[in-house]
């Protein structure tokens, strides 16, 4: 293969790598800190609704769906349990999303905060999701 062709290749792989949605690794011990900002609403230590869900076993579950620990459903808005019925579950690649916006990625979601701005922060906040989960 001569040279300009190797490149040519090489540059064409790097832009369909740079166009997909390749998420990045977080820091848990980093995603801790962040979802302080979570904690108001949510539980990911106990399984225990509070003004938002339980989100203890989150990571692959269908939206809208969340029990506590006496088997409870979350009062969910009609959006999010047409979500769950619609087939999202919660990955990462949906996380991020939903966190990056919320209302955005869900209109009429009872979610009232705004998103977390910084991707680190959102993968952060998942990775440490994850190693709770």
């Amino acid at each position: 293969m001569r040279p300009i062709n190797v490149i040519l290749s090489t540059l064409s792989v790097a832009a369909l790598l740079a166009g997909s949605p390749v998420l990045a690794a977080g820091d848990s011990a980093k995603g801790m800190k962040t979802f302080k900002k979570c904690k108001a609403c949510h539980n990911i230590a106990k399984n225990k609704h509070k003004v938002g869900p339980t989100l203890v076993g989150v990571i692959g579950r269908k939206a809208g769906t969340a029990k506590d620990e006496k088997g409870k459903l979350y009062r969910y808005s009609k959006a999010m349990k047409a979500a769950g019925d619609n087939g999202i579950v919660w990955n990462d690649e949906n996380l991020e999303k939903f966190l990056t916006k919320p209302k955005k990625f869900l209109p009429k979601t009872k979610m009232t905060f705004p998103g977390l701005k910084k991707a680190a922060d959102r993968a952060n906040v998942i990775a440490y999701m994850k190693s709770q989960n």
